[in-house]
């Protein structure tokens, strides 16, 4: 089957109104996606399982000696997030088994969705590879709540899920001998050809790190009052002081030559008619250089609270030169300044690889995301080379 058609099947679930989709952790639209990726996995005769901390699983001949050759995505989306983030690696994996089937490997194969990549929810990026590693402690995740104060561990009661036993599963990290992830280009970073983003003539490229990247939240409390009634030399606004740190925030990113962003805000008690109580900030920062990074938070100053830290994260140079090998040709090789699931299992000491697929438009995390029929369809084949590679 088709990579094109196995996302198609995919279309209408979790599809916004306003555009793209909204497919977050534990929600009805990521249990239908769930569904899918079991339903998708049968009919091919794998054997399916779900991992304590929620990463489903597809094994093709479990049995076979040695350790595992893993390949596979993400299901969940950003709000209004676009089609291709996630889902592409998954369909593609899919369809790349779908090309061997007459070929018989010589170790384990298997395809994992991860739970909870995108962290758009309970706001911790790639929990379920996290907590599987250990990265992630089973009672700071239990604990974390979303915008509703829906806890992690209600919300996977409620799709089904024990939260009881999540945590690090060291024996089944065990079992992955190597990792590749497929994914759609994000943004147009340097590319080793020296150019801006993968191009017509190069429609796939293999990343060689992802950059590091921080996430703090900036409190500020000011004093609730009535919007009609107070003078505004009287007023202790908390509004005032957050324009002012998104406008450094931006100044600072800017002297220093690395991504920050804040892209989410909660003011309280959020009234029109009341001067808030408090305001907070989420600010996301991230770049090649590590020093540079931390040294924007340093600027803000203000009390930022750090939430998350991941460090610049390398792939294995041999393994990534032995998939490049693999598929043919001189792929252009570029950094991600996303995070994914393939970092996480690379911090933990596992060869990981990432194969990604030309995105046009160069926007993503947004309906504009995008892929061509065309290069997912050459990226299917890549995959089912190395795969292919890999378990001769």
């Amino acid at each position: 089957m088709s990579v094109v058609s196995l996302l198609a099947e995919l279309a209408d679930v979790g599809a916004s109104r306003a555009g793209g989709y909204d497919r977050l952790a534990w929600t009805r639209a990521d249990s239908k996606c769930r569904e899918w990726f079991v339903a998708q996995s049968e009919s091919r005769g794998l054997d399916v399982e779900v991992d304590r901390n929620g990463n489903l699983w597809a094994w093709l001949n479990p049995s076979l000696p040695g350790s595992a050759l893993v390949v596979g995505s993400h299901l969940d989306s950003v709000p209004r997030g676009g089609a291709f983030d996630g889902p592409l690696g998954i369909a593609s994996a899919f369809a790349a088994l779908d090309l061997l089937a007459d070929f018989a490997p010589t170790r384990p194969i298997a395809i994992v969705a991860f739970a909870d990549e995108e962290g758009a929810r309970f706001g911790v990026a790639c929990a379920g590879s996290r907590l599987l590693t250990g990265a992630l402690a089973a009672d700071t995740f239990r604990s974390l709540t979303d915008a509703d104060g829906v806890t992690t561990a209600e919300a996977m009661s409620n799709a089904g899920q024990s939260p009881d036993h999540v945590g690090a599963d060291l024996e089944r990290v065990a079992r992955i001998g190597e990792f590749i992830e497929l994914h759609v280009e994000q943004g147009h970073l340097r590319t080793s050809a020296g150019v801006d983003g993968l191009t017509p003539d190069a429609p796939l490229g293999l990343a060689t790190e992802i950059w590091p990247h921080g996430r703090w939240r900036v409190d500020l409390i000011g004093q609730q009052n009535h919007a009609g009634t107070t003078r505004l030399a009287d007023r202790v606004d908390p509004m005032l002081d957050l324009a002012r740190v998104i406008l450094e925030v931006r100044n600072a990113a800017e002297a220093s030559g690395i991504l920050a962003t804040v892209g989410r805000v909660r003011v309280s008690p959020g009234a029109v008619n009341a001067i808030p109580g408090s305001a907070s900030a989420w600010i996301d920062a991230r770049g090649s250089d590590e020093d540079r990074v931390v040294s924007v938070m340093g600027d803000i100053g203000r009390g930022a609270v750090l939430e998350s830290w991941t460090p610049t994260t390398p792939f294995d140079s041999a393994f990534v030169a032995d998939v490049g090998k693999a598929i043919g040709g001189d792929l252009p090789l570029l950094p991600s300044g996303a995070g994914h699931d393939a970092g996480v299992l690379a911090l933990a000491g596992i060869p990981t690889a990432m194969i990604l697929v030309r995105n046009p438009s160069g926007i993503s995390h947004a309906p504009e995301e995008f892929a061509e029929d065309g290069d997912c369809e050459r990226g299917v084949v890549a995959l089912a080379a190395a795969m292919r590679s890999r378990t001769a």
